[in-house]
């Protein structure tokens, strides 16, 4: 006899669900990777030119040198609000793929269960059905000898 689980398709479908959620996880978790990477490049060059600014500072510097890194420095920090701002959506793109994922993955193992207890139902019907016909056949050999 074969017994079918009567969810086989919609385990699959879900299961496919659950790989194309994984891989857009993993698309988002690498989307935000790089951005938060150019926002701590954009963080240091900050901090090395201030550094640097300081130094030249305590040495001489001309007003025009002074203000071409006011401009320099003003155009990094719009860089970097931009680059915060990009995180923080890539950050919640992130963590909305995450929360999919995690809710897929919750339906699949629903499903993998039932099926794992249909086929404890289907195994122990099986059993009683052979324990039920070698009680038959016992019986009919019993039977037969006393014939």
């Amino acid at each position: 006899m074969v017994y079918a689980f009567k969810f086989d398709k919609v385990l699959a479908m879900k299961e496919k669900e659950k790989e194309t959620a994984i891989s857009e996880y993993n698309e988002a978790l690498k989307r935000f990777e790089e951005v938060a990477e150019k926002l701590y490049r954009c963080l240091k060059q900050k901090e090395d030119y201030e550094r640097i600014h300081k130094q030249k500072l305590q040495l001489g510097l001309s007003i025009q040198d002074i203000r071409y890194f006011q401009q320099f420095m003003t155009n990094l920090e719009r860089t970097i609000h931009h680059y915060q701002h990009l995180v923080i959506q890539a950050r919640e793109q992130m963590q909305a793929k995450q929360a999919k994922l995690a809710e897929l993955n919750i339906e699949v193992k629903k499903y993998e269960k039932m099926k794992e207890k249909h086929v404890q139902t289907v195994l122990q019907t099986i059993r009683a059905n052979e324990n039920k016909w070698m009680d038959e056949i016992s019986i009919q050999q019993f039977a037969n000898r006393r014939n």
